[in-house]
């Protein structure tokens, strides 16, 4: 097998893993196994097969043959197997199947051997007993492959997720939307009209992502609100129309818009009307500036996309609880990417906005007012409905960013084993997005390039003052496919208690535990 090219850009993590160290296992001789490589590569959404493995030749000294580190680095713009990397006019796609997510670990994850409890309380009961951790600590490990705990201490016990919710965020909206599903951004005109000027309604359906760049991260996939605009005045000069009174339409959406923390960097007034997330500069992850009226400036910015190409544009006033009405003739629209690329990005880059849409979104299916408090009960009821245990479950929020969010460990890791499940391919996602331990999102600096996990570790972050969590998916030493969630409140040390909880994961990667 050729050596795969790097995508466009060189990427930091290919510089920092340039020159791999030797990783020697404490309670393995010699290197990582193939099979561990081989389904940490598979859940890395690489997709390849064990021959093709076996084929390709040796394994570098990192641990991770060079060509699949290259391509993991190649792959940060978008992160993880999310699907907003680069590529001029590439048409989105669903998340892989179960089929290839998980093809290169086929029989080595079913048939190597269960790690016992034992084993795992041996060298897992220290950690957690950590002092940088806080005095609530939980903890559970699932075999991926049947379902069955071989870990646990105070599994069941709700704690604050912080970030982790995103997990249930991700399976209650994929599981009542489906992963095809797109959301769709309209220009709708008003029959009637005073004189020459006709009324054009911009109506948002709750895509978050929803971009007015050129270019930039993500720009190839995202919905346009210039390719918007461009349709919309084509179809306006189609009908003879070269002024119009513009007006926005965001009653989709209901309840306060503004997240109960308040504002702030992290994220903007939830609205069914938004471009790049409200952000204020040219980032697309992480804090930033934010917008505190993300509908009204979109439709400037349309205004301003519709004026560029001949459309005379009037703002009107919107009264609240105005929609367009149902006689409105459709002139143009655009398409969000698929949810399940939402659902990727969202975990990947820990993205508050975009979990906060997709709770909504769900509220919509579930036909639960569009609130914060109707995305609980509808996210609650989508998890329900796949039978998980929700003893003490609260989703104040879809992001995490509210601390009466209630989670346990044990429905973290029922979340992760029921999406990891190949006869449950439309949830896949959840997996595929989750960050990869020394390369993309949220853990890309948090394992060193020598770490056993590096590659095989990937897992969601939650992180608030107190309260630290991890939660995601290993393959051990054996060639097991683990699901893990470790929560931990009143915390101290954020670094220490990270370093502790991350040390916990590469521990699973590091041992067969028998």
């Amino acid at each position: 097998m050729p050596e795969l090219k790097p995508w466009r850009r060189p990427r930091q993590l290919l510089r920092q893993l340039a020159e791999p160290s030797a990783r020697k296992l404490p309670r393995i001789s010699g290197k990582l196994t193939n099979w561990q490589l081989t389904a940490g590569a598979a859940t890395l959404g690489l997709v390849i097969a064990a021959g093709a493995v076996a084929a390709a030749g040796p394994w570098d000294s990192s641990g991770q043959r060079t060509a699949e580190r290259v391509r993991a680095a190649a792959r940060d713009a978008g992160g993880g197997a999310d699907h907003g990397g680069p590529g001029a006019d590439r048409v989105p796609e669903t998340a892989p199947s179960a089929r290839t997510v998980l093809a290169g670990i086929g029989a080595p994850a079913g048939t190597a051997p269960v790690p016992t409890e034992r084993a795992l309380a041996d060298v897992l009961d220290p950690l957690l007993r950590d002092r940088a951790l806080g005095p609530e600590r939980a903890a559970v490990v699932v075999d991926a492959a049947t379902g069955k705990r071989v870990y646990g201490k105070d599994a069941g016990r709700g704690l604050t997720p912080a970030s982790t919710v995103k997990i249930a965020t991700a399976v209650a909206a994929l599981s009542a939307l489906g992963p095809d599903h797109r959301i769709a951004t309209r220009a709708v005109l008003e029959p009637g009209g005073s004189g020459d000027t006709r009324d054009v309604v911009l109506v948002g359906g709750g895509d978050p992502t929803l971009t007015a760049r050129k270019d930039g991260r993500y720009t190839d996939t995202a919905a346009s609100l210039r390719r918007l605009a461009a349709d919309t005045a084509r179809a306006l000069e189609a009908r003879h129309v070269d002024e119009v009174k513009l007006s926005y339409d965001t009653s989709l959406y209901a309840g306060p818009a503004q997240h109960p923390i308040g504002p702030n960097e992290n994220i903007t007034p939830v609205s069914a009307l938004m471009i790049d997330e409200g952000r204020l500069d040219d980032s697309s992850s992480g804090p930033a500036p934010r917008s505190g009226d993300p509908a009204g400036d979109t439709t400037e910015k349309f205004a301003e996309f519709l004026r560029d190409r001949g459309i005379k544009t009037e703002r009107t006033q919107r009264a609240e609880g105005t929609k367009a009405s149902g006689r409105a003739e459709s002139l143009a629209e655009v398409e969000s990417p698929p949810l399940s690329a939402l659902v990727e990005r969202m975990l990947t880059h820990s993205d508050n906005d975009i979990a906060e849409a997709l709770a909504r979104q769900t509220a919509v299916a579930a036909k639960e007012r569009p609130s914060f408090e109707g995305a609980d009960k509808a996210v609650h009821a989508q998890l329900a409905k796949l039978g998980l245990p929700l003893s003490g479950a609260r989703f104040a929020d879809g992001s995490g960013l509210d601390r009466a969010d209630r989670v346990s460990a044990e429905l973290l890791g029922a979340l992760l084993h029921k999406a990891a499940d190949p006869a449950r391919p439309e949830l896949r996602s959840a997996v595929t997005g989750l960050p990869v331990a020394g390369f993309t999102g949220t853990l890309v600096d948090r394992y060193p390039k020598d770490s056993a996990g590096t590659g095989v570790v990937r897992a969601k972050t939650g992180t608030l003052t107190g309260v630290n969590t991890l939660a995601g998916t290993v393959v051990d030493a054996d060639g097991r496919l683990l699901v893990f969630a470790f929560m931990t409140t009143g915390t101290t040390d954020p670094q220490a208690a990270q370093k502790t909880l991350d040390k916990m994961a590469t521990t699973l990667a590091n041992c067969g535990c028998r």
